[in-house]
């Protein structure tokens, strides 16, 4: 059965070796016959929450800018796969913002149950990633139908493109595969 997959990459730099681990898993979810939309945040307005709290009610957040359609499209995703750097041992800021601007999602009828992560680090130790995942288990945590479905973890890629030839990619074109 075809699935509705979204795979946001967080990424503000050009060439990310995050934006490629993205790439290859919705090759792979493209691949396995889903329907894949591929969105990334360079360009994008997500302004910080203010913290009102109107959005549990109204579904429907005060500020006006690029979130509003993200939300819409991560509501309607069966599968959503999340690519971000790891700065200083976590996700980075912009996939945070994106997160916390997610709490219209929070009261609405959402499709979404599996998630994944894509992590990319200048550090290449197993537990580098171990932060950003637990920061997006906590957003998943308020949301009682979806889980972590798997994650995958680039280490000692650090400058643009020296992804390139690393195993990660092969391992996030399966995931996708596997959705």
């Amino acid at each position: 059965m075809s699935k509705n997959v979204l795979v946001i990459s967080t990424s503000l730099r050009g060439g990310s070796n995050s934006d490629r681990m993205a790439q290859e898993f919705a090759r792979g979810a493209r691949e396995a016959g889903n329907q894949v939309e591929e969105i990334s945040l360079k360009g994008k307005d997500i302004r910080y929450c203010i913290g009102c709290l109107s959005c549990i009610k109204t579904q429907t957040c005060v500020l006006k800018d690029d979130a509003g359609d993200i939300r819409d499209k991560m509501q309607g995703a069966d599968v959503i796969a999340f690519a971000t750097p790891v700065y200083y041992y976590e996700m980075c800021g912009q996939m945070k913002t994106l997160l916390d601007r997610m709490n219209p999602l929070y009261t609405a009828e959402y499709a979404f149950r599996d998630i994944y992560m894509l992590t990319c680090a200048a550090e290449d130790e197993p537990y580098v990633p171990d932060r950003a995942v637990s920061g997006l288990e906590g957003w998943i945590e308020c949301f009682e139908r979806a889980r972590l479905a798997g994650t995958v973890f680039a280490g000692g890629v650090d400058g643009p493109k020296t992804i390139e030839g690393h195993k990660a990619l092969a391992e996030a074109f399966e995931m996708g595969r596997q959705v």
